[in-house]
């Protein structure tokens, strides 16, 4: 049985994000080093990820190496910086802009909707009604407001580790 996770703004290949987000790595390749170890921790070969954007921003000739390193079957929604590597769509499941999911929820007979958007929403469809809505984007600088059934998945958040959605749940639910 395949266990499905989220995350986003990994920004492999990108010098900049480690003092723009304040990463605590001395280096881009250990920075790629730490989150692709991280990464594979967690998720096992036929495990569903779903990436909600900016995975790298380098080359396409660096990322793809990175990328054939990463376990798991990886869905792209994406981000700002995506469009650099067109190269790489062949080592995804499918890339889009935005995706609803809906998965088994333990509290209801009926499944959970999860909207997920690389850009975080004020609202979404059905935010009313217990849908969540996972982002990235804002590596951590939006968890501030109040965003009632909404969660930032990004690494900067989950000391650069994906979460399953098992500790989405659990995180949302912590929330209330």
């Amino acid at each position: 049985m395949s266990t499905i996770f989220f995350t986003s703004d990994h920004h492999f290949g990108h010098k900049g994000v480690i003092k723009h987000s304040k990463r605590p790595f001395e280096t881009v390749e250990e920075m790629n080093e730490i989150m692709i170890q991280r990464w594979n921790e967690k998720i096992k070969r036929n495990d569903i990820v779903y990436h909600l954007g900016d995975i790298g921003l380098t080359s396409s000739n660096k990322l793809i190496p990175i990328i054939d390193r990463l376990n798991g079957l990886i869905h792209l929604i994406k981000g700002n910086h995506d469009h650099f590597n067109q190269e790489c769509a062949s080592r995804f499941e499918w890339i889009k802009d935005y995706h609803e999911l809906k998965l088994p929820h333990p509290d209801s007979a009926n499944n959970k909707l999860l909207v997920l958007m690389h850009y975080p929403l004020m609202t979404w469809k059905g935010k009313y009604s217990g849908a969540y809505h996972l982002f990235g984007h804002s590596h951590g600088n939006s968890n501030s407001h109040n965003r009632y059934q909404s969660l930032d998945v990004g690494v900067d958040c989950h000391d650069f580790y994906p979460i399953s959605y098992e500790e989405v749940r659990n995180l949302l639910n912590n929330n209330l």
